[in-house]
């Protein structure tokens, strides 16, 4: 009989256990019904209480400061800031920035500067600043007047949409489409490098028309990072545009990132530079800096390309091109001579097809 007694335990125990089971979690789920509301007022009080908690350690730990809150519309007025997350990582390296956007003086700030030397991470910095503060926290900089912002628009980095057909340009294309029709004159918006996806002129002449029409339409606050420095001369026919750069300085053949943001504009990308940091050939680099010194210098042949940069390829496969900014005075001298040095015996009927629908191209 006990033995029997013992089977009999064992064989419905999981049948008792799941029971029991129910019956508790129904009991449970009937007090907490009952008590429902004083439950999610529980719950609010404490993670206000644990969000305010974390925000003040953080706010004293690393000598954040109280910002102080305006208008919608009033602009942002920052004095050392610092990016709540990269200072942490470099510790006492990172460069504090101080940040001015004012929609009667200084709407759209046009930054341009070096590659790696901290546009992104400035114009991030600036948004999180503004984000932290309307959220209530406090702010990694010695000073800071933040107006309210009705929203932040961000257009940043690089992706594509491949399962839609969107490339990346037309990513960052529909992005850009999306800030021009909604911004406000109370929005923040932060742009990096608008029009590098595509042909020189034709990103060059996007990103023009859309920081005038940021300017005369929209005029949001903006931060707006380029490499094109033709953009710079909008600072001389825009009155709400200002010019700022990130500073380096160059010692012997290297350059060392200052990473502070300073008046005025830069000529320099450096792009030669942090590719040889990024480890590419020897050979390849000192080959980019020789086209780029004949390019700078515009030395160029009748067929106006660069002298070094013809290489071993043929004559009869070289393409005519013109310096990006070949005065229009130029055109019929290059193409004389261009006429003058052409090699018949060794061209080939498709190359003298395109040779004078180019040529035609330049003369009208």
């Amino acid at each position: 009989p006990e033995v029997q007694e013992l089977e009999e335990r064992i064989l419905h125990a999981e049948e008792r256990r799941l029971a029991i089971e129910r019956r508790l979690y129904a009991g449970l789920v009937a007090g907490i019904a009952g008590n429902a509301t004083r439950l999610q007022k529980l719950g609010q009080a404490v993670a206000s209480v644990d969000t305010l908690a974390a925000l003040a350690e953080v706010a004293a730990r690393r000598g954040y400061v109280r910002p102080q809150m305006l208008a919608a519309g009033s602009g942002l007025a920052i004095e050392d800031g610092r990016h709540p997350v990269l200072e942490v990582a470099l510790g006492e390296s990172f460069v504090p920035n101080d940040l001015e956007l004012d929609p009667g003086s200084s709407q759209i700030v046009l930054l341009t500067g070096p590659n790696m030397g901290g546009k992104s991470t400035y114009l991030r910095q600036s948004a999180l600043l503004v984000l932290m503060a309307q959220a209530g926290s406090f702010v990694p900089a010695r000073r800071a007047a933040i107006g309210v912002v009705d929203r932040i628009f961000s257009r940043v980095g690089a992706s594509d949409d491949l399962a839609r057909g969107e490339s990346t340009f037309m990513v960052e294309m529909i992005e850009t489409s999306n800030i021009l029709r909604f911004a406000t004159p109370q929005s923040l918006v932060i742009l990096d490098e608008v029009g590098r996806g595509t042909a020189t002129f034709d990103g060059l002449s996007l990103a023009w028309a859309i920081v005038e029409h940021l300017h005369e339409s929209v005029r949001p606050l903006t931060l707006f990072a380029t490499h094109y420095h033709e953009l710079t001369e909008l600072a001389e026919l825009l009155p709400r545009v200002v010019n700022r750069t990130m500073a380096v300085k160059e010692w012997e053949d290297r350059i060392v990132f200052l990473r502070r943001v300073a008046p005025g504009s830069a000529d320099k990308s450096y792009g030669i530079h942090v590719a040889k940091l990024a480890g590419l050939p020897e050979g390849v680099v000192k080959r980019a800096q020789q086209v780029l010194a004949n390019l700078e210098a515009k030395e160029f042949d009748p067929e106006g390309q660069p002298r070094l940069a013809h290489g071993e390829m043929p004559a009869d496969r070289r393409t005519a091109q013109l310096a990006l900014f070949t005065p229009p005075a130029r055109i019929e001298e290059i193409v004389a001579g261009i006429l003058r040095e052409l090699d018949l015996e060794r061209l080939t009927p498709i190359a003298a097809l395109n040779l004078l629908a180019s040529l035609k191209e330049r003369l009208e």
